[in-house]
């Protein structure tokens, strides 16, 4: 036992555990730019990040209140409604949405598909699915916690939309701001987190 703690202390204290000096972002450029020689055109964007991802970067994702202020307002200004104001879709679709990971891959382009979500990459939603992340909160009952409160529904909607306008530096990815996801899938979502019906607020 002694031998074992003895040797995880060493490992601990080595440079391939504790990163001991900063980075050089100019280094740290370079080697995104070169992992992605023949990313489309596109992608740039991606690569080189908006105002939110270079501030969230530079803050390491704990941006000061003033910054974090200015993103919020910023990404909330980014948010486009539903035109008949209505914020649920089909939960069904919705599911479909969630279990998908189709999209933004070098392996997806051209797209031959709608994009997917992904949500269970990061969320339990439904009590049944026995795989799902933990990066995110499971979003279990998710509705019925809240009472299925319209306010509630239109708060999901928005964070799905563009996830910085309540949390800045979210890690969860901006769907709709970032044209990931269609208004109408980002309503499927919705429904499947609000609809009473929904397996997510069934236990089904």
């Amino acid at each position: 036992m002694r031998y074992t703690l003895a040797i995880l202390i060493t490992l601990a204290a080595s440079p391939a555990f504790a990163q001991t000096a900063p980075v050089d972002p100019a280094r740290a450029d370079s080697a995104i730019w070169k992992a992605f020689p023949t990313a489309p055109g596109d992608w740039t964007p991606r690569l080189t990040g908006d105002d939110t991802m270079k501030a969230c970067s530079a803050a390491r994702n704990s941006p000061s209140k003033e910054i974090a202020d200015a993103i919020q307002k910023r990404e909330a200004a980014s948010i486009v409604y539903p035109p008949d104001n209505k914020f649920i879709g089909d939960w069904r679709k919705g599911e479909a949405l969630a279990q998908s990971g189709y999209g933004l891959r070098f392996t997806d382009y051209p797209p031959r598909q709608a994009n997917g979500g992904n949500c269970y990459a990061c969320h339990q939603l439904t009590k049944k699915e026995l795989s799902y992340g933990t990066l995110g909160p499971s979003l279990s009952e998710y509705g019925k916690l809240r009472d299925f409160r319209p306010e509630a529904v239109k708060a999901a909607y928005e964070k799905i939309y563009n996830s910085h306008a309540a949390f800045p530096c979210s890690t969860m990815p901006r769907f709709g701001a970032n044209g990931v996801l269609t208004i109408e899938q980002i309503k499927d979502a919705v429904a499947l987190l609000m609809s009473p019906e929904s397996p997510v607020n069934t236990g089904q």
